[in-house]
């Protein structure tokens, strides 16, 4: 059975100057998702945005907000993410000391719970809190950074996570992130994706271009 694919631009690739713009264009261009990255400079190498820019954030768009937290400890700020708007808030196992804990503090906090898998983070890690995600991530970059070349070795982790959560019976949301573009989406999605976190190939050549560039990503996965 083809899986419906839903396409989450990051906008790490947007144009911060006019992130309110952008994040309006690319609704409008069908966008499923609004993929948030959120980045310390202690647990990926670069800085980006807080709550209150996911708080200004959330009157451009009704799509649910995607919101991946790349920060460590990941605890403190879970509600202060939830309280500026956000709809889904994933984080990594290495980021807290008690990964279930931290799930648990998501749900509590009336949000879907995601876990996002480093490529050298082992589907193991997941294994004991399935019953408690809503969305796994699988990182086909290494976080920090966007524009990065897709890590082919992912492709068997994707396909591990897909029979991992048919095995659960539960609809759970394998989203992919890194180095997708229209060549490498196709394969991604074969491998078990139905959620593509997109930057660069969303963003690419301006809010006139985002439906196409989106369509494109999507492939015949509608």
């Amino acid at each position: 059975m083809q899986r419906a694919v839903k396409i989450a631009p990051s906008i790490l690739s947007a144009d911060f100057a006019r992130l309110g713009e952008e994040v309006q264009a690319v609704t409008a261009a069908g966008a499923d998702y609004i993929h948030i990255d959120v980045m310390d400079g202690h647990f990926v190498p670069n800085i980006t945005i807080g709550p209150s820019v996911v708080k200004a954030l959330r009157g451009h768009s009704d799509r649910p907000f995607d919101v991946h937290l790349m920060i460590a400890p990941v605890d403190p700020y879970v509600e202060a993410f939830a309280e500026a708007g956000a709809d889904i808030i994933t984080v990594h196992p290495e980021a807290g000391a008690h990964l279930h804990r931290t799930l648990q503090l998501i749900r509590g906090c009336g949000k879907k719970a995601g876990v996002s898998l480093n490529p050298a983070t082992p589907v193991e890690a997941i294994e004991n809190v399935i019953g408690d995600v809503d969305l796994i991530l699988v990182m086909s970059v290494n976080p920090g950074f966007g524009g990065q070349k897709f890590i082919e070795s992912q492709l068997a982790k994707i396909e591990r996570v897909r029979a991992m959560i048919d095995a659960t019976g539960r609809h759970i949301d394998l989203e992919v992130d890194g180095g997708i573009d229209p060549e490498t989406a196709p394969r991604a999605i074969a491998a078990g994706a139905d959620v593509l976190v997109a930057g660069t190939a969303t963003f690419r050549g301006g809010p006139g271009a985002y439906a196409d560039n989106i369509r494109a990503l999507r492939g015949n996965h509608s």
